[in-house]
């Protein structure tokens, strides 16, 4: 399921919300990231999910992508001051 929500959206950042087919994607998904995060996520699997492209730290991303958008802007403008 993850693979066909990867091929559909683009991405592999699925909202824990998420529910396809009756599957709670999105709380698998979730529950996949802390088993790395305690280092108990097989590597075949997680190989398996880098190759979807999931995002392992979702935060630290959404930081990157915001800070791009500030650079953008302050380049742009001239300032750091986002209304």
């Amino acid at each position: 399921l993850l693979v066909k929500f990867q091929q559909r959206e683009g991405h592999s950042n699925v909202p824990g919300s998420y529910i396809e087919d009756d599957i709670k994607l999105g709380i698998w998904l979730d529950t996949q990231r802390q088993l790395k995060k305690k280092g108990k996520l097989d590597q075949s699997n997680e190989k398996r999910l880098d190759d979807v492209g999931v995002v392992w730290d979702v935060l630290s991303e959404q930081w990157e992508k915001n800070y791009g958008l500030l650079v953008k802007f302050q380049q742009k403008e001239g300032h750091s001051n986002v209304p």
